[in-house]
């Protein structure tokens, strides 16, 4: 049973910083991209940041310089370092994977976890 359980979101002020992990299991994490999307309510759920196996990443032009993607494959996990937050990064950021199994790759995604920041 494939489980991605994102956990660090919370409530911070503007300027602040927060670490978003994401704790991957079922699947063959070193062989995954993973990335970090966002979602406020009412809009569309936006990508924030991905990673590949071999350490790729690319960002939201709204985050360069700002957020940090990186991953442990020995520990199955993804990070998410947010620096200088702003008021409009407050949303629902969500864990998604892109697994293989077999010949085909599938889309995982974990429930969320609140990133509330303050004026």
């Amino acid at each position: 049973q494939v489980q991605l359980v994102e956990s660090g979101g919370g409530l911070v002020q503007a300027g602040g910083s927060l670490r978003l992990s994401c704790a991957a299991s079922g699947i063959f994490f070193s062989d995954s991209a993973m990335g970090w999307y966002r979602q406020s309510p009412g809009e569309q759920r936006d990508l924030v940041a991905t990673i590949t196996g071999g350490g790729s990443t690319n960002y939201a032009d709204s985050v360069k310089g700002r957020f940090t993607i990186s991953r442990d494959n020995a520990k199955n996990t993804l990070y998410l370092q947010m620096n200088s937050l702003k008021p409009e990064d407050t949303a629902v950021y969500y864990c998604n994977a892109d697994a293989p199994r077999g010949s085909f790759y599938y889309k995982y995604w974990g429930r969320g976890t609140q990133v509330t920041v303050s004026s």
